[in-house]
């Protein structure tokens, strides 16, 4: 549109008089003409020079008036555009951030409800059914073939109680990288409102097929908070023991097997490391039970299971504690046959299922 602006007393609107501003508002050329017509007919009505030019300068002060505040409003017309276009991409990358803290919070109350330590096909199942809406379709496909370094409940006690959120930074458009650790609770953690471990972790998040997903995850050292525990990265487990067995005594030993249907002989025919955590209120005059945990070889394992070797002259063989991919934990048949002090406590801490296998150094 086009201002039109009055340059001379005489006859503004004469055309020899007038010049052309292109501002950005609207104004209504005709209507202004008509409103000074009418003016000047008063002002000549009145007579005298001096009030002529008087309001003659009202007019054009008007008329300046009206033309400024077009201008400005065009001003802040562009201005609301250009913050509009700023704020935009900021919102959406707000809403993206909460998005992704809400699944990661959500996948955390998850990790409970799946026991790594089932059969394969019922691992593969509840993996399937409570983080299939988490994680991505490839991360999932690793987690079933290895469950040893998925994430899940390992132990009845303590057990992974959520994933508390500490940071979100954006990768890309389109990934986004969140560090949390990982809180373990125990029962009377639960009631008490403490945390019996802490461990970091950090999961990349993908929009993939318009869908938030978790795409990699990185567990960071494991960090007590709560109890005591034994940590062995030779053969690769964790061990959780009550505070009272604090300043404990790792007791290293051999298992022997003798070949099947060898009786005369007593040939040894496999042999491995037992390695007994004991308390640490334990005395040769007060003796207590040990915890003895035996560790096999998969192969030694399955030879075990299909009798081509026995420990000990127990009608049962040893039961299983807990394994990773190369080393499987196992609790001696009868180890508390004499009742020592202690024994009761022993039982206590093994039916909270206390080991957590883990991958060994030896096989890095």
């Amino acid at each position: 549109m086009y201002a039109i602006i009055p340059v001379e007393e005489s006859n503004p609107w004469n055309s020899s008089n007038m010049r052309k501003l292109r501002i950005g508002g609207n104004i209504d050329k005709v209507e202004l003409k008509t409103r000074y017509r009418r003016l000047k007919i008063r002002i000549n009505s009145l007579g005298g020079n001096r009030m002529k030019k008087i309001l003659s300068l009202a007019l054009i002060l008007l008329l300046s008036v009206s033309l400024f505040g077009c201008v400005k409003k065009s001003n802040e017309t562009s201005q609301e555009k250009e913050l509009q276009q700023k704020e935009e991409p900021q919102k959406a990358e707000e809403i993206d951030k909460e998005t992704v803290a809400d699944l990661v919070e959500a996948f955390g109350n998850q990790l409970q409800f799946v026991s790594l330590q089932g059969p394969q096909d019922i691992v593969k199942k509840s993996m399937q059914e409570n983080y299939g809406d988490f994680v991505s379709q490839s991360l999932l496909a690793r987690w079933i073939s290895d469950p040893v370094n998925a994430l899940g409940r390992l132990t009845s006690s303590p057990w992974p109680d959520r994933i508390e959120v500490l940071s979100i930074e954006g990768l890309s458009e389109s990934a986004y990288e969140v560090k949390g650790e990982i809180v373990e609770i125990t029962s009377a953690d639960k009631e008490n409102g403490r945390t019996a471990a802490r461990q970091p972790i950090t999961l990349v998040l993908r929009k993939i097929n318009d869908h938030w997903l978790i795409d990699e995850v990185t567990l960071g050292a494991y960090e007590e908070t709560n109890g005591t525990i034994y940590k062995n990265t030779e053969y690769g487990f964790r061990f959780f023991l009550p505070e009272s067995w604090k300043g404990y005594e790792i007791m290293t030993d051999k298992w022997e097997g003798l070949a099947s249907g060898d009786s005369e002989n007593k040939d040894t025919n496999e042999t491995g490391p037992m390695i007994s955590i004991r308390h640490p209120q334990w005395t040769s005059q007060n003796q207590r039970q040990d915890i003895p945990i035996m560790i096999f070889t998969l192969g030694q394992w399955n030879a075990l299971q299909q009798g081509k070797f026995h420990i000990g002259a127990a009608p049962m063989g040893p039961s299983e504690l807990g394994r990773n991919t190369k080393y499987v934990f196992a609790l001696p048949a009868r180890y508390n046959y004499a009742f020592p002090t202690g024994y009761e406590e022993v039982e206590n801490i093994l039916k909270g299922n206390p080991l957590q296998p883990m991958e060994s150094e030896s096989l890095e």
